[in-house]
């Protein structure tokens, strides 16, 4: 096969808050090639994404993401795998290649897997697909109150695993912070995990981060997830070795996989945590769990947005028997639900796992998304260089 197309589809909520929510937006991908289609989505500003994608050559690496994509054969993973070298080199001074070819890449396992009629997780070797324990992933409240009721809420829901993150959290005092830790774990009950995301809030101040370190052991907090920015791996490590019964967890700010193996190898993780539709794609997610796996690092999926970007992210790891944990988007705006008509539940035992059908397994919808797609134009010396693709006449597309 050739790729023929690829295109971009920006959907936004009628009005895009502050909050920490990065559902409130989306760029999905299609990609076709020789009359099939597969579906992916790109983590990151819809708009600088679609750029990236038919920005003019600045010279010979920085050159749009395009040039490195339309025309070139697909018939097996291995070809995805010399595509993204070859975006690697060509857009090597483009700062967003990196998240514009994740949907792409995401796409063509998509395609592949339709093709072949296989789940994307088995095209990547797994031969079993382990059944996962779903968190909620949850904002902080504003008040200790409004976390208890949060989490209390979460357990009714059926959830055993609950994050909380963001908000105030970090902001105030130590004190502070551990208020709305105890209330979350008296909401949660003991038999619950807790998890505390901090969103790299104190930058790579250790001491700050040393000192909430006993509220999350007394709360029995698995983990602190990124307490400091992606690459401050001295950082990490200084809290890694201070933390006794609290994990450091960290990684979905990686957009290369060393930026993600670079926070276990120097950084002392105990749980990586990867976004395929940051980190160049399911095929890059896969390398960190491979990595992670050799090194007794628990891999652990990074998902806040559609149920399309959780099939991606869960295929990684599907076949990880002994990695559980996997994030799962609770709270969504309605934007990132309506991308698919089908969506990835809980079972019975409250356990999920990536889907069993073609590719990703996830039915995209654009004519749900009609109210929140929104038309782009680029030009270029008055000459339109792209614009928003039109929705197909079909009512969804089996992905």
């Amino acid at each position: 096969m050739n790729i023929d197309s690829v295109d971009f589809y920006y959907a936004s909520m009628p009005e895009v808050t502050l909050e920490a929510d990065g559902s409130q937006d989306a760029l999905l991908v299609r990609v076709t090639a020789d009359g099939h289609e597969g579906w992916g989505e790109c983590e990151a500003s819809p708009l600088t994404s679609i750029a990236a994608f038919i920005t003019p050559r600045s010279h010979g690496v920085c050159q749009p993401v395009a040039a490195s994509v339309i025309g070139e054969r697909l018939d097996g993973p291995d070809d995805i795998h010399r595509i993204a070298r070859l975006v690697a080199r060509n857009s090597m001074d483009l700062l967003q290649a990196g998240h514009t070819w994740s949907g792409i890449e995401i796409a063509l396992w998509d395609l592949l897997g339709k093709v072949r009629d296989e789940p994307v997780w088995r095209l990547l070797g797994y031969t079993e697909n382990h059944a996962k324990l779903p968190y909620a992933s949850m904002l902080m409240g504003d008040t200790p109150q409004e976390t208890l009721d949060r989490a209390r809420l979460a357990r009714t829901n059926g959830f055993r695993a609950v994050k909380f993150g963001w908000g105030s959290y970090g902001t105030g005092t130590a004190a502070a912070d551990a208020d709305h830790v105890a209330a979350a774990r008296e909401g949660l009950g003991d038999d619950a995990q807790l998890l505390i995301d901090a969103g790299q809030i104190w930058g790579d101040d250790v001491d700050a981060a040393i000192a909430r370190l006993e509220a999350l052991e007394n709360a029995h907090a698995t983990w602190l997830e990124e307490p400091f920015v992606p690459h401050a791996y001295v950082a990490h490590a200084a809290l890694a070795s201070r933390a006794r019964t609290v994990g450091v967890a960290g990684g979905e700010g990686a957009h290369t996989v060393h930026m993600a193996t670079n926070l276990i190898d120097y950084g002392g993780v105990r749980f990586i945590q990867v976004d395929a539709a940051r980190i160049g794609g399911i095929g890059p997610s896969k390398a960190v769990a491979d990595h992670a796996v050799r090194h007794g690092t628990t891999y652990v999926n990074h998902t806040f947005t559609s149920h399309l970007a959780l099939s991606a992210s869960l295929q990684p790891f599907a076949g990880l028997a002994d990695h559980r944990i996997c994030e799962y988007p609770v709270e969504p705006k309605p934007v990132a639900l309506a991308i698919s008509s089908n969506h990835i539940l809980p079972d019975a035992n409250g356990e999920v796992r990536a889907p069993e059908a073609p590719g990703l397994g996830i039915e995209v919808d654009l004519i749900g998304l009609l109210p929140y797609l929104r038309h782009v134009e680029i030009s270029i010396d008055h000459e339109r260089v792209y614009t928003s693709p039109e929705v197909p006449n079909k009512v969804s597309h089996v992905v």
